[in-house]
């Protein structure tokens, strides 16, 4: 029975580590594009997270690529959506728009709009509630980065 047991052990040790693998979406992929420049105005934080994210993309050294400028300008916006009975807030709604424009050789290919919120509760512990803020905001950030990546991957399909 010892043995067995050792047996089946070790058969689930080698397939769960030899099976599984991560891998980012966007980083490793061999994309028939490239964002030549990327030129940024507005909140300092969205920006610097989605210039990371599309900076993996940009400048390589294949000339057949199809070259494209994105224009983003993004703001961000705080606002408390319930208080308590004492007038402090409970809850907050933190929301980002973010504007870009896709363009190839000074042509206008694509405007877009993207707004992303999140609600959060308030803490107490005010350098806490800052924390949460910024992962709130980098993560919505991403996911604006992966959207704006994701209309230049459709750009070609159209």
């Amino acid at each position: 029975m010892n043995r067995n047991f050792f047996n089946i052990l070790v058969t689930i040790t080698i397939i769960f580590t030899t099976s599984c693998t991560y891998k980012p979406i966007f980083s490793d992929k061999n994309y028939n594009f490239e964002i030549e420049r990327i030129s940024l105005v507005g909140e300092k934080d969205i920006n610097r997270v989605i210039k990371n994210k599309l900076s993996m993309i940009k400048n390589s050294e294949d000339n057949q690529k199809e070259k494209f400028n994105v224009i983003i300008e993004s703001k961000k916006n705080k606002k408390v959506i319930s208080n308590d009975s004492k007038g402090d807030p409970l809850k907050f709604e933190i929301s980002i728009l973010v504007s870009y424009k896709i363009e190839n050789n000074g042509e206008l290919i694509l405007k877009r709009e993207i707004k992303k919120s999140n609600v959060y509760n308030n803490e107490s512990d005010k350098f806490k509630l800052e924390q949460n803020e910024k992962i709130i905001l980098t993560n919505l950030s991403e996911k604006v980065s992966d959207n704006i990546i994701s209309s230049i991957i459709n750009l070609n399909d159209n």
